[in-house]
């Protein structure tokens, strides 16, 4: 799956065609209600070694979605330096933004098109730092079906 292409490259990464991975991130996150009290978890699986990562974390009063996104900002963030990695997520909301809504988003000031114009992004914060953090990783993107 295709990513948009950090600044200076010409189109998207194709990472299956061009390489493997050298990490693989397996991210989740949950709600009890929506909103309500919620979790994110992540695993960083460095392929060449077999070296895994587990990290998780709470907040008291948050979304669904909120906590899909906070699971792979946590991971990518655990990286030291760039990294390929392919993100494995469940989430249709991470992956459609990702691959669909982010440069829409950017192109439009970090707000979304509707039928009566512009209106502000939810999770706008969220969705910046996943921005930044694509910029410092050759991220792939694989959706896989949630449970």
């Amino acid at each position: 799956m295709f990513l948009p292409c950090p600044a200076g490259r010409a189109g998207p990464v194709d990472l299956e065609k061009r390489m493997e991975p050298e990490v693989i991130l397996y991210s989740d996150g949950a709600c009890s209600g929506n909103p309500g009290p919620g979790g994110w978890a992540f695993i960083l699986h460095h392929l060449p070694t077999g070296k895994m990562l587990e990290k998780s974390g709470a907040e008291p009063d948050t979304t669904n979605n909120r906590m899909e996104l906070r699971a792979v900002i946590e991971g990518l963030s655990a990286l030291k330096r760039r990294t390929r990695v392919r993100v494995v997520t469940d989430s249709t909301y991470v992956k459609n933004g990702l691959t669909q809504w982010m440069h829409g988003w950017k192109a439009n000031g970090w707000r979304r098109k509707t039928g009566d114009g512009y209106k502000p992004l939810k999770n706008v914060d969220l969705w910046q730092q996943i921005d930044a953090l694509l910029q410092a990783h050759d991220v792939e993107l694989k959706k896989v079906r949630g449970h």
